[in-house]
């Protein structure tokens, strides 16, 4: 009978590990598609961004006679393997140089295509904004199941990896001064 009883308590000790270690496991596989949906929100709103000042360069060169090639640097940035990151930062550089334009120059101001561009734009932003929220959330959570025991062991055994923020910023390195503007 004694033995019937350890079997049985050692019985359900394995069912409950086995359970907890399914539910861990479940927990960072569903953070993990979370960051890849987020991602993926991210690459298409930029994706749009980018074909919107592509449309808006056109419109600067055929409203303007200058002749002047204002975006040309941010139209190659396709061609550059340069970070989802990066690439945001730079379309809000050219986003903001297309303001200025538009406020010096009034006939850009009152086109009617590069108004609605503009509240394209305006929509995008809060797209991405949205989305790297969504992503940084997410991050955290899963990288905080990676650090943490038991979860941690589970982590190493399926390889899952501290993963960076949408800004790239790594938390875990030596270098302190890594906010930018």
């Amino acid at each position: 009978m004694n033995l019937l009883m350890t079997g049985l308590i050692l019985i359900i000790i394995l069912g409950l590990l086995g359970i907890g270690y399914i539910i861990l496991y479940n927990q960072m596989q569903y953070l993990k598609t979370k960051i890849e949906q987020a991602e993926g929100l991210i690459d298409d709103t930029l994706r749009e961004r980018y074909d919107y000042l592509v449309r808006a360069n056109d419109i600067v060169k055929s409203t303007l006679v200058s002749n002047k090639d204002y975006f040309k640097d941010y139209i190659a940035l396709k061609d550059k393997k340069i970070t989802n990151f990066e690439m945001d930062r730079k379309l809000k550089e050219a986003f903001n140089l297309l303001n200025k334009l538009k406020n010096d120059y009034e006939e850009l101001d009152n086109n009617k295509d590069l108004k609605e561009i503009m509240k394209d734009i305006k929509s995008s932003n809060e797209k991405i904004t949205a989305g790297c929220n969504f992503y940084n959330h997410n991050t955290t959570d899963l990288n905080t199941l990676i650090r943490k025991f038991p979860s941690n062991i589970i982590a190493k055994l399926h390889g899952f990896k501290i993963s960076p923020f949408f800004d790239g910023k790594d938390m875990t390195d030596e270098i302190y001064n890594d906010f930018k503007l």
